[in-house]
Formats: structure tokens, C-alpha cells, sequence
């Protein structure tokens, strides 16, 4: 019989952070070129070539407004491939998971310590564009030392809900889909390239369901010197994701690591 689901994660859980930080620590160099490329060269294709002809978009030089979707886009993308790639990996191919399990932990622990490194890394990748902004000059004022941990939360959001497919998965083929289908239409109509006032108010109503929508409402201005406006609304949305996220992996997690 199966015991009952421990949903709250022990400080074993920090132990499973630490793990993959140290195996990750040994590929630094690597990851970091191969993480940070694609939205560097995002940044400087579209915001200098758009730019262009662009100046402006929604009151800001279009380098800037892009630049501060990319940061967000940025996290996504890597915290959502460290929860499906790499975390299937450790759990299906590596066993990782099987081993840290034999210890005194739980798949909660487990599930949220994985998470919060996927958050990390994605925390990582935006960093290197927000460093960027700040040698181009892009930021203004202190409030763009705020975005860190509005970032991590963000990071943390979009981690539980790739979590949930990573436990569900039976093979990598089915992280194409989620790709596809979930992040790339993201990315699109959340106001990354574009503001939301551009599109249809069908696709604005579904966009502002959405977390990347409530990531940049609280990034862009944030990063360039603004109070951004509803903030417990938008923290709100990614702590219900993040938490929703956790505890829908965890229970799936459950059933199939304990049977």
C-alpha cells in the first residue's frame, strides 16, 4: 500500500540543489556558452537589426523593450529545459532520482529541489542578458536589482510545470510537444517582441492567463527605472503556477517512484 503523499519538502531537498549544482559546476564553462549564446544573439540580431527601423515601442527604444523580454524569455526557456531534459535524464536514463530516494528523502524532496535548480539556471541565464543591459547602458535605476528574485519565482513557475510533464514522460519525444506547443506560443504572444495592445483582445484575454505575461509586466518596467503596476496581481499569478506546478508533480511523482 502506498504511504501518504508528504507534500512539504524536507532541507534534504537542498541537498538535491546542491547535487546537481556541483555536476553542473563541472561543466561551467560549456553550458555557460551554449545557454547564454541563443539569447545574446536573440538581443543583437532582432534589437539592432529591428531596431533599425523600430525606434520606439511602447514608449521605450525598441533595444530596451526587447532586451527586457528576452531576459524573461530567457529564463523560461532554461529553467523549462533543465525540468524536462535534464531532470528526465537524471530521473529515467541515470537513475539518479532511484538513488537519492534510497536515502532517507522523499519524491517531494526530490521534485522541489529539482526545481528550484531549474529556477536557478534559469536565474543564471538572465543574468548574463541583464549584465549585458547594464554595460549597453539599457537600465536605469536601482530597481533593476529587483528583477533577481522576480526572475527565481518566474524560473520556479515555469520549472514545476515542465516538472509535471517530466514525471509523465515515458520518452524525450514527448518534451518536442511541450515545446512546441506550450512554450514557443508563449514566447509569441506575451509581449516578448511585441506589446499586448498589438494583438486581437481574444489573444490579450488567454495571454493575460498566461505567466510570462505577468513575468514582463513586473520585469520591463522594473529594469527600466518604473513602478510596475497591479505587482501582488502578477506575483500572485506565478506563485499560484509555482505552487500548483509543485504539488501536481509531487503527486505524480509519487505514483510512479514509489510503485
Amino acid at each position: 500500500m502506498m504511504r501518504p503523499i508528504c507534500w512539504m519538502p524536507s532541507r534534504g531537498s537542498g541537498a538535491v540543489w546542491m547535487r546537481n549544482f556541483l555536476v553542473w559546476r563541472k561543466l561551467l564553462v560549456p553550458s555557460l556558452i551554449a545557454n547564454f549564446g541563443e539569447p545574446l544573439l536573440y538581443l543583437l540580431a532582432f534589437g539592432y537589426g529591428f531596431g533599425h527601423f523600430v525606434k520606439t515601442m511602447d514608449h521605450l527604444p525598441y533595444l530596451v523593450f526587447l532586451a527586457s523580454g528576452i531576459v524573461c524569455s530567457s529564463a523560461m526557456n532554461a529553467a523549462s529545459f533543465e525540468a524536462l531534459y535534464s531532470a528526465y535524464t537524471r530521473m529515467e536514463m541515470q537513475k539518479t532520482w532511484e538513488a537519492i530516494l534510497s536515502a532517507p528523502l522523499e519524491p517531494a524532496d526530490v521534485i522541489f529541489g529539482e526545481v528550484s535548480w531549474a529556477a536557478t539556471k534559469g536565474l543564471i541565464n538572465a543574468l548574463a542578458i541583464v549584465v549585458v543591459g547594464f554595460v549597453l547602458q539599457l537600465w536605469s535605476g536601482l530597481t533593476a536589482l529587483w528583477v533577481f528574485p522576480v526572475i527565481f519565482l518566474m524560473g520556479f513557475a515555469f520549472a514545476a510545470i515542465a516538472m509535471i510533464m517530466t514525471v509523465l514522460a515515458r520518452s524525450y519525444d514527448f518534451f518536442v510537444y511541450y515545446m512546441i506547443l506550450l512554450l514557443t506560443p508563449l514566447l509569441l504572444i506575451s509581449g516578448v517582441f511585441f506589446p499586448l495592445s498589438a494583438l486581437p483582445a481574444p489573444v490579450v484575454f488567454v495571454a493575460r492567463l498566461l505567466p510570462l505575461t505577468h513575468a514582463i509586466e513586473l520585469i520591463r518596467p522594473l529594469l527600466t527605472g518604473r513602478v510596475p503596476h497591479a505587482v501582488f496581481e502578477h506575483v500572485a499569478v506565478l506563485v499560484a503556477y509555482g505552487l500548483a506546478g509543485y504539488g501536481i508533480a509531487t503527486a505524480i511523482a509519487y505514483r510512479r517512484l514509489r510503485t
